[in-house]
């Protein structure tokens, strides 16, 4: 299942910020993992001009989740980077299912946020399962695909 909202006019020139993904999942690192498939995805479809945040943003033990940063404290990082638009996200699921087949699945929110204005410009939900032989990181990139792709026609 998926939701979006309709996609702005982007520039096409822009720098991209890409921030960890907030992980309210009981995997340790998925928001990370889903942030780095994300930045791949952008730079590969909308522009090769990502910045990423330090990598003690993403540090989190296996009892422990990484810092959430504010939405304020992530605009003024993306703005220090002389980024246009700033991605955030959310991953809600991130497992595989219990049972035989063990199936993968996913969730995860993403915001595209114009980094001058602070304002939300794009933004989408999603979830993904797969099947029992499917990785869940091939689930996870073809969930942000769907998820991001009018961005591409946005341009």
């Amino acid at each position: 299942t998926v939701e979006r909202a309709p996609a702005p006019t982007l520039d096409t020139r822009a720098v991209w910020a890409v921030a960890p993904f907030t992980n309210h999942t009981e995997t340790p690192l998925a928001g990370g993992r889903a942030q780095s498939i994300a930045s791949q995805w952008i730079a590969a479809r909308l522009s090769p001009r990502i910045v990423l945040p330090p990598a003690e943003w993403l540090e989190e033990g296996l009892l422990e989740k990484a810092r959430s940063r504010s939405e304020k404290e992530l605009l003024e990082w993306a703005k220090s980077q002389g980024a246009r638009y700033l991605v955030t996200g959310q991953v809600t699921e991130w497992r595989y299912k219990v049972g035989v087949d063990g199936e993968p699945a996913v969730g995860l929110a993403v915001t595209v946020h114009d980094v001058n204005t602070g304002s939300r410009l794009y933004s989408a939900v999603g979830g993904k399962s797969g099947y029992s032989r499917e990785a869940l990181s091939a689930v996870a990139q073809k969930l942000l695909a769907e998820l991001l792709a009018p961005l591409v026609s946005a341009r």
